[in-house]
């Protein structure tokens, strides 16, 4: 795919037209990393050895780099001191290029470089990262002829969609592994760290060391997620383009993003929860422990069972972490529906920052 259509390609995808499988395109916006045009795709799904997915790889591989950072604080590490992942050029609204990765990948990093599929090497300084999200920007000093920016998909995933995860598994750069999304939503958890993950995307498409940072795109080639880590056989995590798309600008502009904090600690409503708390269903959220210097502190307290936030049901763990990290800022306020001692009640907290 020669560098022409690869920009057809992408500006199709950022206006959600699927010129894979339909071969069709709208014009799209220019891009902010140099080279980038908007013009219609045409694809022929027909060519002799060409699937659907060499067509996504072919117009993609350009803009995903390897990163290697070194001095950083990441458990997640090559050697002593050396960080090894992966990243993509995305555009952002602010001059210059910038690549997405993982915070994980250059945490504390004294310096990084960058290296394309095509052999080209850059330096790269971290504008920003995020440890809740796990995050990072990297303002790039040089970017390829042939690479142009992934557009974060606005569409929301859903369950067996066809994914593609290309980046640097074990360092063999330009590698691809196909998959499906298997499942959406999800709060992940690691444990060295205090926040679960919010709104991270499930796909059984294989996911190894140095993965980390690379994209996850669907058959548009749209960034649909971050990938961030493998979780055993057949299980993968992508950040989420949803979040991506409200933690990078800012970490571009200030180095810095802030979450919002209710000051709880949480679990599932069980069958057991059921039965000890005399509720109706197996839904809501158990409040097992509320911060005494956090927001909630003086509106909720341990055993409260929350099933709304300003209306919006909150049925599990996940939909409570998901509405706080996509449709909520610290200092705003949130009604909270909740039930306590087989009552109904409503308080309104303003939201603080971890």
């Amino acid at each position: 795919m020669d560098n022409v259509t690869r920009r057809r390609y992408l500006a199709a995808a950022a206006t959600g037209i699927t010129g894979v499988v339909a071969g069709c395109a709208a014009p799209q916006s220019e891009s902010s990393v140099p080279g980038s045009s908007s013009t219609e795709l045409e694809v022929d799904g027909d060519l002799a050895g060409e699937s659907a997915y060499t067509q996504v790889y072919d117009a993609v591989i350009d803009s995903i780099a390897q990163v290697r950072a070194y001095g950083v604080e990441s458990p997640r590490r090559l050697g002593e001191g050396t960080g090894q992942g992966s990243g993509f050029l995305v555009a952002l609204e602010q001059d210059g290029a910038y690549l997405i990765t993982n915070e994980h990948v250059v945490s504390g990093a004294d310096s990084v470089e960058i290296q394309y599929i095509g052999g080209d090497w850059t330096t790269a300084t971290i504008a920003g990262t995020d440890y809740y999200s796990d995050l990072a920007v990297l303002a790039v000093d040089h970017v390829p002829d042939d690479a142009v920016s992934l557009p974060l998909s606005e569409q929301t995933p859903v369950v067996g969609q066809q994914v593609l995860a290309i980046g640097a598994p074990y360092g063999l750069e330009g590698s691809v592994s196909q998959g499906i999304v298997s499942g959406v939503n999800r709060s992940v958890d690691v444990s060295y760290r205090r926040f679960p993950f919010p709104n991270a995307i499930q796909t059984d498409a294989a996911v190894n060391p140095g993965n980390s940072g690379g994209p996850l795109v669907d058959l548009e080639g749209r960034a649909i997620g971050v990938v961030n880590a493998g979780g055993g056989d057949n299980i993968g995590f992508a950040i989420s383009a949803a979040l991506a798309r409200r933690v990078v600008p800012a970490l571009a502009d200030d180095g810095v993003y802030e979450h919002s904090y209710l000051g709880i600690s949480y679990r599932e409503v069980t069958r057991a929860v059921v039965e000890e708390y005399g509720l109706e269903e197996a839904s809501g959220v158990l409040v097992s422990s509320v911060d005494p210097n956090g927001p909630a502190d003086d509106e909720l307290e341990r055993g409260d069972v929350i099933y709304e936030l300003d209306g919006e049901p909150i049925p599990d763990r996940h939909a409570l972490g998901t509405y706080l990290a996509l449709e909520t800022r610290p200092g705003d306020e949130v009604g909270i529906e909740f039930w306590r001692d087989g009552q109904e009640r409503t308080v309104t907290v303003t939201l603080g920052s971890r």
